[in-house]
């Protein structure tokens, strides 16, 4: 039997009751807010951080710990958000998981210093995470086959849209900041920022209400109910989605498939003889690391750092600050659109075929993004000596880099040539103090309202133990607070033309593009699709986990990679990762489309399914 060829049992969706038609399309519903939500856990903190920076009081690495906190309560939950849902279920699940985003928002919004923030952002994490493994789980569960591809779109879609949400809250924010800063009254700017970023997370607050209303009012997942032997109500929860025929063809499937995981079998496989059913069998470990290989490699291509971190991208590839602003938003009106074609798509062409188009499309633009970036880091220069040379009596550093100061640097270095201009350039400063090393923020010597870059010990290194051990668990922290300030690098560099950055913005848009198409719909459905039955909760919180995990990496060394590396070296190792998702999904991954969640077992089991 080939990839393309499961048999395909299920009945087609015209045939649909309009009352059926109804509660599936409630169920989208419900799916779509969840989505919401994770796309503005994802996205909130990107508008409402340089406020909170400038009003809150809070160290660099502090405030970094604020950012993570949301990373890290998503990696917790999701460690027991399978054998939570296999307990309790998947309907309460998704009810506890919109509890603790509501709470979380007050938390937030109304703290005053680092303990409340980090707690609130924790529960936002914790939140987040339950729900990005819990509804794409409850989808497929409960939709019938001939829509679950759409259905678990719709999750990927509206998630995309609260990532355009939180980036508009945040432009506009920056609009009414910039209006109370031209009356030059600082008090009252500083009282508007302080309002600015919690009023940011208070928006969020409503879609978390109706999320969870609305859990309340969904049936449980009939496959959840026929694992733990209500089978009348298993085959209730499917007549509201499905008509009697279908229900009753997938109750028996879901009957065979149960005998088959619980008979005796022999050592050859076959059933009569006495040893029981494997977790080690084919049908659990290869859909299993096929769906690991996937998540790993989704996250692996860059995909959240280059959202996280796609404003200072923009810059440094040569557009003003307003307009990498505007190209940020631009950029997720992309993913949310072209998110919607992918839904449209994906129960006609299949995931294969979106798969294997969107990673070939994404290996092409990530290349093209490194070679335009890899053309102008070629000029730059280290100037690390006259750095170093600035350090003061007390290990600190303020610098700021203006077209005297850049005029300055390259005479020091000797720098005789005319690709680098003292009045578009740019400077990047990886430091360390022991053995903990951070990066400044690139500075512009053409931006006159930048800030002094400001170089201290309370920026690089932690203010406790727990900090130190997710920062450098092999470092000595009580070497590094009296460690000398130690300039690892200087790069200071050209900044290109408005052509170079719109060039670079448009290749990320096609990479945006192309994730939207393809792995942005199709990864959650190869996650919930691929897992059998009898591991399908937990494998996807061991999968989630793993994606998370490499996710959290990514953040936490894109920054220093950049300005050790460049960009050009990190969007090549994203086209790397990206090239192993193209092989993977050509060569390993079947095709699920139309099939149910038993046909797609009996294909990884080597049968077929009756």
């Amino acid at each position: 039997m080939t990839t393309n060829d499961l048999p395909s049992t299920n009945m087609p969706a015209s045939a649909h009751p309009s009352g059926k038609r109804g509660y599936n399309l409630f169920l989208l519903l419900v799916a779509g807010l969840g989505g919401l939500l994770y796309g503005i856990d994802v996205g909130i903190i990107g508008g409402a951080l340089p406020y909170l920076e400038a009003t809150s009081r809070l160290t660099a690495s502090q405030l970094s710990v604020i950012v993570a906190a949301v990373l890290l309560g998503s990696v917790f939950s999701t460690l027991f958000a399978g054998m939570l849902a296999d307990w309790m279920g998947r309907k309460p699940l998704m009810v506890l998981s919109g509890v603790a985003f509501i709470l979380s928002i007050p938390v937030i919004a109304l703290s005053h210093g680092y303990g409340p923030l980090f707690f609130g952002r924790l529960l936002q994490g914790i939140g987040g995470g339950l729900i990005g493994v819990v509804v794409p789980l409850y989808l497929a569960e409960c939709l019938p086959a001939s829509s679950r591809g759409k259905g678990t779109g719709v999750f990927q879609w509206l998630l995309t849209l609260g990532i355009v949400a939180a980036a508009v809250v945040g432009i506009y924010y920056s609009y009414r900041v910039e209006a109370v800063a031209a009356t030059g009254d600082a008090a009252s700017l500083l009282i508007f920022k302080d309002q600015a970023w919690r009023r940011i997370f208070w928006v969020s607050l409503p879609p978390g209400i109706l999320f969870a209303l609305g859990s309340l009012l969904v049936t449980e997942s009939p496959r959840w109910l026929f694992r733990h032997g209500k089978e009348q109500l298993a085959h209730a929860a499917l007549l509201r989605s499905r008509t009697p025929q279908q229900a009753g063809l997938e109750l028996c499937e879901m009957k065979e498939t149960a005998h088959i995981a619980t008979a005796p079998r022999s050592s050859s496989g076959k059933i009569g003889g006495k040893i029981q059913d494997s977790l080690l069998r084919r049908k659990y470990v290869i859909p299993f690391l096929l769906a690991c290989v996937i998540l790993f490699c989704n996250t692996a291509t860059g995909i959240n750092s280059i959202i996280g971190y796609n404003t200072g991208i923009l810059l440094q590839s040569g557009l003003s600050d307003l307009h990498a602003h505007w190209g940020y938003v631009i950029f997720t009106v992309v993913n949310f659109l072209m998110t919607m074609v992918g839904i449209t798509l994906v129960d006609r062409k299949g995931r294969k075929f979106l798969l294997i188009l969107g990673a070939g499309g994404m290996i092409v633009s990530l290349t093209a993004v490194g070679v335009m970036f890899l053309r102008t880091e070629k000029l730059n220069l280290d100037c690390r000596g006259p750095i170093q040379a600035m350090v003061g009596p007390n290990q600190e550093l303020a610098l700021r880099f203006d077209p005297a100061e850049a005029d300055r640097l390259l005479a020091g270095e000797g720098y005789a040539g005319s690709d680098i201009q003292s009045d578009r350039a740019s400077l990047a400063i990886i430091y360390s103090y022991g053995g903990f090393t951070a990066s400044t923020s690139y500075a512009r010597s053409g931006d006159p309202a930048a800030a002094p870059i400001q170089i201290s010990r309370a920026s690089c290194v932690p203010a406790n133990k727990v900090e130190a051990f997710f920062k450098n668990p092999f470092a000595d922290l009580d070497a590094a607070r009296s460690a000398p300030l130690k300039i690892e690098k200087a790069l200071i560099g050209r900044v290109p033309d408005a052509g170079h950055g719109w060039g670079v913005a448009m290749s990320l848009y096609a990479f945006m593009a192309f994730f939207a198409l393809g792995p942005g719909v199709c990864v959650w459905l190869a996650l919930s699709e691929l897992m059998p039955t009898r591991i399908r909760s937990n494998g996807m919180s061991i999968a989630l986990v793993i994606n998370q995990l490499v996710s959290t990496t990514l953040a936490a060394i894109f920054l220093p990679f950049v300005g050790k590396h460049g960009y050009s070296s990190m969007f090549f190792l994203f086209a790397g990762f990206t090239v192993v998702y193209f092989l993977v999904a050509t060569f390993l991954l079947p095709e699920t489309k139309g099939k149910t969640l038993e046909e797609i077992e009996a294909y990884f089991e080597g049968r077929e399914a009756r």
